[in-house]
């Protein structure tokens, strides 16, 4: 009798597909704050499910691992479970005959070596470490903290000014990063368990776009203390530094080496993705805070010693910054034509536009800073662009986002070609970039999957100018021979800020991480202010003055989210005028109606809404 083939659609694997796309958004948006042991006994429970049972190792193996997991969250383990657990991971790692034993074991020896503490409080104290606790996703996403569930019902109550001071109660930049903000804390927003995340960032877009930030009155600051404290540097961590400083009472002199304020916000994000006009609403603001001196046009370490400014300063906070670009180390890169791209967005920032008409512009790298180069060499008339980047494309790491709207305006991605050299006209100039193609090869000690030659012939990519985006430096020198210790340019500084064996002096933002987001510099000024404020002997509360409205029963209906549209690129490309739409009244309210509330359903109700 022949066998019968039939094909089954909407059958048990097409279901069961189904039912593992609702269990992906389960794991993404795992809460914050959740026990690790038990996040990985879900992920082995998960693993024991997959086995074929062919396997002894995977079989039988894995099963007695969860047992011995499950043995250490119920509290009836001692220091001899790991070591079983240890022994037995190896085991399954080494033997087992698919992925799914050795790849489970593998991921359980490294929770035993990253969670060793965890592991440790659970056996001696039988319970959990006191930071283990589950938090509201977005609020615990957001590296400054931001109480963005009531912010979002401000909007939703049509309240803009108070969106914007709830806001200001941990990030003085609200329209900063309605902006820019690379928005971390919708990645594990719950309202994926029903549809999609909410649009956080264009809920604070929607609500600056109602109302200007520096029309909206910033929280009284306390009496003056008598305090001077210094701040060099005046982008994003300097501000936020100095706005809670001032807002505590003390006087703050800002150092800032340009003619105006806003760092990298100003010179370095072009002003389509960031008008200007519209980050001098946020440093109005700043300024209107209290005792806040600008000085402009002040290098630090050239035009005035650092010592100097101790010695004149109850405390300092150093944000430099790093804003300079990287240099390349290939032949040629000496040839005209040839620059950072930072240098570039820098003198665009300073309203110096270059003139690439009818010129073939090449840039290396794939950062945000590449694509900001990129798509501003597109708006400087240049009749060809391309981005050279040595890894795949979803290795980028700009913005998925920005990736698309630079394709969008035109410019080729030239993927796996590593940069060789510069070849130079008979003048000097650049004529072209030699590349190598690569291919894409084992994983780096970063978790990144590294390029290696491919057995190709370089090419040969004719261009008139390149601009270098692989990075960029910091300014150290100056501040190191005051004694500040850093390691290859970054300063060195504990989790607070502070700069050891350095009484006062505390550092903050890309200076102390390397390159990094607006927020994430924004969230260390506001903890350097916080520690300079305990390190002086104070411990001030700063009023919000705004009231969180109640929680209105959850819209659990899927809907769609309202996304921000931009100009078309066909228009856009042509100028630097801000490339976003505005949402609408209808999909603002719409957006904010599709929060959880998850500060009161769930997690408990948090307090907060008038001081901090």
């Amino acid at each position: 009798m022949s066998k019968l083939f039939l094909t089954d659609p909407q059958g048990v694997d097409t279901k069961i597909g189904v039912m593992l796309d609702k269990f992906k958004s389960k794991v993404n948006v795992y809460p914050p704050g959740t026990c690790p042991l038990t996040v990985q006994l879900s992920l082995l429970e998960a693993s024991m499910n997959q086995t074929c049972g062919k396997c002894v190792p995977c079989r039988d193996g894995l099963p007695q691992l969860a047992g011995l997991l499950r043995t250490i969250l119920e509290g009836d383990a001692t220091e001899d479970t790991v070591d079983q657990m240890r022994k037995l991971a190896t085991f399954i790692r080494d033997t087992a005959d698919c992925a799914i034993g050795y790849q489970s074991a593998i991921e359980v020896l490294h929770g035993l070596d990253n969670f060793k503490r965890e592991y440790d409080s659970h056996i001696k104290e039988h319970l959990c470490p006191e930071n283990v606790g589950q938090k509201v996703p977005c609020i615990n996403m957001c590296p400054a903290h931001v109480d963005i569930p009531a912010y979002i019902a401000l909007v939703s109550e049509k309240d803009y000014a108070g969106a914007i001071n709830m806001i200001r109660r941990d990030n003085p930049l609200p329209t900063a990063c309605a902006m820019i903000c690379e928005h971390p804390c919708e990645e594990r927003c719950r309202r994926n368990l029903i549809d999609d995340s909410i649009n956080i960032r264009g809920l604070k877009k929607y609500a600056v776009d109602q109302v200007r930030a520096d029309k909206v009155s910033v929280p009284r600051a306390n009496v003056p203390t008598g305090k001077k404290i210094a701040v060099i540097g005046g982008g994003p961590a300097g501000l936020t530094c100095a706005y809670f400083l001032a807002l505590m009472g003390h006087k703050v002199v800002l150092y800032e080496r340009h003619k105006a304020l806003g760092g990298m916000l100003r010179y370095g994000i072009p002003n389509y993705r960031f008008p200007k006009d519209r980050l001098d609403e946020d440093l109005n603001a700043i300024l209107s805070a209290g005792d806040i001196e600008v000085k402009y046009g002040v290098n630090v370490g050239k035009d005035v010693s650092v010592s100097d400014i101790r010695k004149e300063h109850d405390a300092i906070f150093v944000a430099i910054g790093a804003q300079n670009g990287k240099k390349l180390r290939i032949d040629g890169v000496d040839a005209g034509n040839v620059e950072s791209a930072v240098e570039m967005l820098d003198k665009i920032g300073n309203g110096d536009i270059p003139d690439y008409t009818g010129k073939t512009v090449a840039i290396i790298g794939g950062g945000n800073v590449a694509m900001d180069a990129a798509r501003s060499a597109v708006r400087c008339n240049a009749k060809d662009v391309r981005i050279v980047y040595r890894r795949r494309q979803n290795d980028m790491t700009a913005l998925e986002s920005e990736i698309e709207s630079a394709v969008m305006e035109g410019i080729e991605l030239m993927t796996l070609q590593a940069p060789k050299s510069i070849e130079k006209d008979e003048n000097g100039n650049c004529a072209a970039l030699f590349v190598q193609p690569q291919m894409i090869g084992q994983y780096d000690a970063a978790g990144r999957p590294s390029p290696i030659d491919a057995n190709k012939e370089q090419v040969r990519i004719p261009c008139d100018v390149v601009l270098i985006a692989v990075g960029q430096d910091v300014v150290s020198k100056p501040f190191e021979e005051f004694g500040m210790p850093a390691s290859r340019g970054i300063f060195t500084a504990g989790l607070d800020t502070a700069v050891e064996d350095l009484p006062g002096v505390f550092v903050g933002g890309d200076c102390a991480t390397g390159p990094a987001t607006a927020i994430r510099a924004i969230a260390a000024g506001k903890v350097a202010a916080h520690n300079i404020d305990e390190y002086l002997g104070y411990h001030h509360k700063l009023h919000c003055d705004v009231e969180i409205p109640q929680a209105r029963d959850n819209n659990r209906t899927p809907t769609g989210r309202a996304n921000i549209t931009e100009r078309p690129a066909y228009i856009r490309k042509h100028d630097f005028e801000h490339v976003e739409n505005p949402l609408t009244f209808e999909e603002a309210m719409q957006e904010a109606g599709r929060c959880l509330r998850c500060d009161h359903f769930g997690c408990g109700v948090l307090k907060g809404g008038t001081d901090q």
